[in-house]
């Protein structure tokens, strides 16, 4: 363990040494994103529902045009809520994302994360009793060395409640299948086709948690009556959080609230 420790500290220091951390936006040294070029990223102020994506709502709920739908369909909408913290462009928040998943520089994910308590706390969201990360696929988790979407929600779960943190969940959620990243699918109706059924509960979290009962009732019981706080980083359609909610619910959460760093609109052929 010792020779590990030493071995960590002098890679960090020989990186520090070759690439000193330095403000991606004005190239100051000493963090990813210095506290003055920090202020100048701004809450969203206004959320809308996250179905009809039209219709204002506070703290991002689903409105009652999109709730009597689900109710018409005999249906329970997989998330109650979905608050997107900040504007994805001219923001520098796509900068910020970009190099947090692709420069893998999981550093970023304390200040992004602290970008999401801060919209959580100004729409008063309530706390949840989880935080639950969208999981990577196994095969997306071992090229990309760690999922984002993890970071995020343990850093946010210290942010929210400093020295109480809240729990999370990081096993809970599988993805079962590997597919195609959202971002490279420009038809509304095949991003959704992508992520159908992707998600499910995971066997071994299930075993550790229900005396190796084979059926699903020890995480009902676990969920029943539970409010769920699922993070992920962006989203554009919400598909992938609205198939995750659906889980979810269907383990027995009572209330799903989703909370993203942006959304990112991009033109989609519907």
């Amino acid at each position: 363990m010792f020779i590990i420790n030493y071995l960590e500290k002098l890679q960090n220091f020989i990186l520090d040494t070759l690439f000193p951390i330095h403000c991606l936006f004005c190239q100051k040294y000493g963090d990813w994103i210095c506290e003055e070029c920090a202020k100048k990223i701004s809450i969203l102020p206004i959320q809308v529902c996250p179905y009809c994506e039209k219709a204002i709502s506070p703290a991002g709920r689903i409105c009652p045009s999109c709730k009597d739908k689900f109710l018409g369909k005999n249906e329970i909408g997989p998330l109650d809520a979905l608050i997107v913290s900040a504007k994805y462009e001219k923001s520098g928040i796509s900068r910020l994302v970009h190099c947090f998943k692709y420069n893998f520089i999981p550093d970023l994910g304390t200040p992004l994360a602290k970008i999401i308590s801060e919209a959580i706390i100004f729409h008063n969201l309530p706390l949840p009793d989880f935080i639950i990360p969208i999981p990577l696929h196994s095969r997306r988790l071992r090229w990309r060395g760690f999922n984002q979407s993890e970071i995020l929600a343990k850093n946010l779960s210290e942010i929210l409640t400093p020295g109480f943190p809240l729990s999370v969940i990081s096993n809970f959620l599988i993805r079962k299948k590997y597919t195609t990243a959202q971002m490279k699918i420009k038809n509304y109706q095949e991003r959704q086709k992508n992520v159908k059924n992707i998600f499910g509960l995971n066997k071994d979290f299930q075993n550790q948690h229900s005396n190796h009962s084979s059926d699903n009732s020890k995480i009902r019981v676990a969920l029943q009556d539970k409010t769920v706080l699922l993070i992920d980083d962006i989203s554009t359609t919400g598909s992938t959080l609205f198939e995750a909610g659906r889980i979810l619910k269907s383990a027995g959460a009572k209330k799903v609230f989703g909370a993203v760093i942006a959304r990112q609109e991009i033109s989609l052929k519907k």
